[in-house]
């Protein structure tokens, strides 16, 4: 008994499929590959399906010749089938009827308990990207340390060229949207205050939050959604053409190439950018000041002078080395995670972006409370 096979003829422009052997369910595995490429390749085509060397047939079989013959509306009316006996041919007009796939049911549950188990595998997708992410950050300053003990691993000029992509080529964003935030929250506060005849405290309104929070806090977000992003991009293209790879075989460490430079940099820049974005702020403040309630500059940097203490810009300043930290960890780690595909890498530079939004908030969080209790 010979197992399904098929050849095709070219006979005056007519396909002609010759369906030799053995066509029962046990031997389709292996020509239904081939069998499906000549159905897309003979799409339009008049065809001819040549039956009389067939020796055996069931209903599987007769189901994949039928689609093969109905399997393009536009094939000509003229396509037939030959050599065929009637028993064959009867089987064959059969499952002719059931060749539309079967519609399949959607699942059905209790809607609560799917609402569990969704929110069961996410809280398991967290547990284990926070280990993922922790483990990284071990290895970073693991080879950090490293760095440090000998000084010529550091690859300067690889630093400089990210602090000047990262931080100083995001000068003017960051500039531009604290002056316009600085400049809100001055007008805002004066709407305010009016009520109370206090328009005056607009100035200590304005210093506090730009000093404290509003230009480090913003200058993070800025770089988390322009930087970070880029670090994933970055990273995750090179993982696709597998230059990470090539590295490693060179004998070179990945983290010490592509990660600590980017760290390094971010870390040196964002403090930077936190104080251009915070003096941004405070002239959007002064000039709204200026404009809406007759505030002069110099009245509103004495005021300053006088209500403020320098410990409020220290204490936006500080959390910029922590808010750098983690952008620049995180965008690296989802850029080491790309795997295989493009939409890996879309779907890791969003990740690298929430996620970075998310714990620069939390940790803002956690020193807004730690500076309460140690009255900061």
């Amino acid at each position: 008994m010979n197992a399904a096979t098929f050849h095709v003829d070219m006979v005056d422009d007519v396909l002609r499929l010759n369906i030799e052997g053995d066509w029962r369910a046990r031997f389709l595995a292996r020509i239904d590959h081939d069998i499906r490429d000549f159905e897309e390749d003979s799409v339009g085509r008049e065809l001819i399906i040549d039956l009389s060397k067939l020796e055996r047939m069931d209903t599987a079989g007769a189901l994949v010749i039928q689609r093969v013959m109905s399997s393009c509306a536009s094939r000509t009316d003229r396509s037939t089938f030959t050599g065929a006996s009637d028993a064959q041919m009867a089987l064959l007009e059969h499952v002719r009827p059931h060749l539309a796939p079967c519609p399949v049911e959607p699942a059905r549950g209790n809607p609560f308990i799917m609402l569990l188990v969704r929110l069961g595998v996410g809280a398991r997708d967290v547990y284990f990207a926070a280990i993922d992410i922790l483990n990284f950050i071990g290895v970073v300053v693991r080879t950090f340390i490293r760095a440090v003990a000998e000084p010529r691993r550091f690859r300067l000029t690889s630093i400089v060229s990210h602090m000047e992509s990262a931080g100083l080529d995001a000068v003017p964003i960051v500039a531009t949207m604290s002056f316009l935030v600085g400049a809100v929250v001055a007008y805002m506060g004066a709407k305010s205050l009016a009520t109370f005849g206090a328009e005056i405290f607009t100035v200590e309104l304005v210093s506090l939050a730009v000093l404290r929070e509003f230009g480090v806090l913003l200058a993070a977000i800025l770089l988390a959604g322009r930087s970070g992003s880029a670090f994933t991009a970055q990273i995750g293209s090179m993982k696709l053409r597998e230059e990470i790879d090539a590295l490693r075989v060179t004998g070179l460490d990945p983290i010490e190439v592509l990660v600590l430079p980017r760290t390094i940099a971010l870390i040196v820049m964002l403090p930077v950018l936190a104080f251009i974005g915070a003096m941004m702020g405070l002239l959007g403040g002064i000039i709204v000041s200026w404009g809406a309630l007759d505030i002069s500059p110099t009245l509103f940097i004495a005021r300053m002078k006088e209500a403020i203490v320098l410990s409020n810009f220290w204490a936006g300043i500080i959390k910029a080395p922590f808010f750098a930290f983690i952008i620049s960890v995180v965008g690296c780690f989802q850029g080491m995670s790309v795997e295989g595909s493009a939409e890996s890498l879309g779907q890791r530079t969003t990740l690298s972006v929430v996620q970075s939004l998310f714990l620069v908030i939390f940790i803002d969080s956690f020193f807004a409370m730690f500076y309460l209790e140690i009255d900061f």
